[in-house]
């Protein structure tokens, strides 16, 4: 009951909500003489506290009207252009009159972990002057009738190999955080099926391949508990009226506890900042916290089947690199991969995917020609900064689409010798 309590708290405080919103607009209104003294901007940053923190927060939206491609702003347009009940593939297609030779064509794998494809807003918008990039957008559970069935880690990698398919030969495919392991794992039986469209380059990002490697909290709780004690505590029915109504999920609010709880410090830290800010009015810091945690604290529900199978595969049985991983019946041989470019990518500070977890595919995947495989560790930064941010701007995406137009279809085949390794720049 859970899950209806949380409903139901939601709803009781929907009026104090919405008496605390008019009351700041009353306090920051500039004819209140109110609004020019400390303390009102104070009265006015307790009421939009309150405001924000009781509120559940939407789907956000992408927001990328526009890219600059050699110099020229150009109009971008979200496009579905591939949709199945649990995910939509979203192409960002850029107004340009006539399509570079030289871009590639990038599929964007986001988590499906708790948040949406957005928490990449920053990923799509740094490679989108050089590549036709292409997105998954995850579809929140619970707006997924029952009807339409069950979805799970299974499901995920069909879901991606007709993803590749749809977008067609020479695509590159990165899988950010969670999606590491279904993409290594797609791959792995494209190549053992002799697929004509296998990608051209796989890019791994801060993804759990192999979390024996030097396990962080996320992997100690996954090995200290059994997969009975989730399967009790942690999955719920999707109450009344949503459209998933009776789907067993694993809900979004369950996952952002968990998210908060393990660096709440830093989070009351922010908010307390995010408080004086509005004091002093200062408006651009006040908005940069706003723009964080309104797609920080948005969080979507995740299937029960999805969610057990993946705790299970990855982080109990550590069953991919172990060779047992079994897809319908089929095991997932990464040694089967040859033919296609790894490049994988970890940050020194990660406390999701501790170093080694992601490399560990570079030690799985035997058979990859060397000229055609890089390691990369990105000094001084988290997990989110592995992604996001001013270095992955400025070091890691670069390098992504270096190595992805070094390993496209019909490129040279004499390729310069590269250094496998690289940290912090430098050869390692």
């Amino acid at each position: 009951m859970i899950y209806q309590f949380y409903e139901m708290n939601h709803a009781a405080i929907a009026p104090f909500r919405a008496a605390a919103d008019a009351m700041k607009f009353f306090h920051t209104n500039p004819l209140n003489p109110l609004a020019h003294t400390a303390m009102g901007r104070s009265m006015a940053a307790s009421l939009e506290l309150f405001e924000r923190m009781t509120r559940r927060y939407g789907k956000p939206e992408f927001g990328l009207p526009t890219t600059i491609v050699d110099g020229q702003t150009v109009k971008v347009t979200e496009e579905i252009v591939w949709s199945k009940p649990f995910c939509d593939l979203i192409h960002f297609r850029r107004d340009l009159p006539t399509e570079p030779a030289s871009d590639q064509k990038l599929l964007l794998v986001a988590p499906m972990s708790g948040h949406y494809a957005t928490l990449l807003r920053g990923t799509v918008e740094a490679l989108l002057p050089s590549a036709e990039v292409y997105i998954t957008d995850w579809i929140d559970a619970r707006m997924v009738p029952a009807v339409d069935g069950r979805f799970d880690l299974d499901d995920y990698i069909d879901y991606l190999i007709e993803m590749v398919h749809h977008i067609g030969p020479g695509t590159h495919v990165i899988g950010v955080c969670q999606p590491s392991v279904p993409v290594l794992a797609a791959v792995a039986l494209m190549e053992a099926a002799g697929d004509p469209l296998v990608p051209a380059s796989m890019v791994l990002m801060g993804g759990p391949i192999d979390t024996r490697e030097n396990p962080t909290a996320v992997n100690d709780l996954a090995q200290d508990k059994p997969l009975e004690w989730f399967r009790d505590n942690v999955v719920m029915n999707v109450p009344f009226p949503h459209p998933g109504f009776m789907r067993r999920v694993y809900p979004g609010f369950l996952q952002l506890s968990g998210f908060m709880s393990m660096n709440l410090d830093r989070h009351i830290t922010a908010h307390n900042e995010f408080f004086e800010h509005l004091v002093q009015n200062d408006g651009d810091s006040a908005e940069k916290h706003r723009d964080f945690y309104d797609e920080y604290l948005a969080v979507m529900d995740l299937t029960e089947e999805f969610y057990l199978q993946t705790v299970d595969t990855v982080f109990i049985k550590h069953a991919l690199p172990k060779g047992e991983m079994m897809h319908r019946g089929t095991r997932v041989d990464t040694q089967a991969i040859r033919n296609v470019a790894l490049l994988t990518v970890e940050g020194e500070n990660d406390d999701i995917s501790g170093l080694g977890q992601t490399r560990a595919a570079q030690t799985i995947s035997p058979n990859i020609p060397e000229d055609m495989r890089m390691h990369y560790m990105q000094p001084d930064v988290g997990h989110y900064g592995v992604f996001n941010g001013s270095r992955f701007r400025r070091e890691i995406a670069p390098r992504i689409l270096e190595f992805t137009a070094r390993n496209a279809r019909g490129a040279s085949t004499k390729k310069s010798p590269v250094k496998r390794v690289i940290k912090g720049g430098k050869a390692g």
